[in-house]
C-alpha cells in the first residue's frame, strides 16, 4: 500500500480551512497533518513536518501565499504547492512557482478531484510505469468501434450537448465519454481547459486574440475556427504557454 500524501492546509480563515479539510477528507490518499493560519506558520510547519503538499491561500496578512511559496521552494525537501484562493488574478504568478494547480473559492469538487489526481501522479509516478496498465494511447469508443489515438495528435476536444468531439490531425471522432473523464486521462500530456466545454492541446496553440469582456479567442494549428477562452482561464493559460 502506498504511503498517504502528507498534506498541510494554510489559510488565515478558519472556515476556509474547515471546508477544505472536509473536501479533502473524501480522498483516502490524503492525510491532513496540520493547519497554518499565516505564511510564517506555513514555513515553520513545513520545516518541522515536511509535508508532501501544501494547499496555500494567497491573501494572508504579512507574508502572503506567494511569498510563502517562494520560501517553500527553497527548502531542502520542497513540498508541492496548490494555491487555493478567491482571487483569479494571481493565477499567472502562481504558476511561476511551479504550482500543481490553482483552485478558486468556492471550491469546485470536480476541479479538486483533478487536482488530487495531478498530485498523486507527481508523487506516485510508479503507477504509470506498469506496462500492462496502459499503452500510452487514448482509447475512444465511437460508433461501436474502439479507436486508439495518440495524445500528441489531438488538437482539441469539445463537449457538444450529449456528445464529446475529438478533433485530431487526421479527422474528427465522436464519443459519449464526458469531457471531464477525458481530461483526467490526459493529465501530463499538455492539455488545458480553456472553457467549460473546451480542452486544448497546448502544443498546437498558435494565436490568442482579445474578444470582449476580458474573454479571448484561441486558434489551433491547422484549424480555421476560433475557440472561446473564458476570462477566468486567460492568465493561467498564458502562464502555461509563455516562456
Amino acid at each position: 500500500m502506498e504511503q498517504p500524501i502528507r498534506t498541510l492546509i494554510a489559510d488565515d480563515e478558519p472556515y476556509s480551512r474547515d471546508e477544505l479539510k472536509h473536501l479533502l477528507g473524501e480522498y483516502p490518499s490524503i492525510q491532513i497533518i496540520d493547519e497554518a493560519e499565516s505564511g510564517e506558520a506555513t514555513i515553520m510547519k513545513a520545516i518541522q513536518m515536511q509535508p508532501d503538499v501544501v494547499f496555500l491561500d494567497v491573501e494572508m496578512p504579512k507574508m502572503n501565499g506567494m511569498m510563502a511559496a517562494k520560501a517553500l521552494m527553497e527548502l531542502k525537501k520542497a513540498p508541492l504547492v496548490v494555491f487555493a484562493t478567491a482571487y483569479p488574478q494571481f493565477a499567472a504568478e502562481a504558476f511561476r512557482y511551479d504550482a500543481v494547480d490553482y483552485l478558486l473559492k468556492p471550491y469546485d469538487e470536480e476541479q479538486l478531484q483533478e487536482t488530487i489526481k495531478r498530485i498523486e501522479k507527481k508523487l506516485h509516478p510508479a503507477k504509470d510505469l506498469d506496462p500492462g496498465k496502459s499503452t500510452g494511447k487514448l482509447a475512444v469508443e465511437s460508433d461501436g468501434e474502439i479507436y486508439y489515438l495518440e495524445p500528441k495528435d489531438l488538437l482539441y476536444i469539445v463537449r457538444d450537448e450529449k456528445l464529446t468531439k475529438l478533433m485530431t490531425k487526421s479527422g474528427e471522432f465522436e464519443t459519449k465519454t464526458p469531457l471531464k473523464d477525458l481530461e483526467s486521462r490526459l493529465i501530463g500530456y499538455g492539455f488545458f481547459r480553456i472553457h467549460k466545454s473546451f480542452l486544448v492541446n497546448l502544443e498546437h496553440v498558435t494565436r490568442l486574440s482579445p474578444w470582449f469582456n476580458g474573454a479571448y479567442q484561441l486558434q489551433i494549428e491547422g484549424r480555421k475556427e476560433m475557440l472561446s477562452v473564458s476570462r477566468n482561464y486567460v492568465k493561467a493559460l498564458r502562464a502555461k504557454l509563455e516562456i
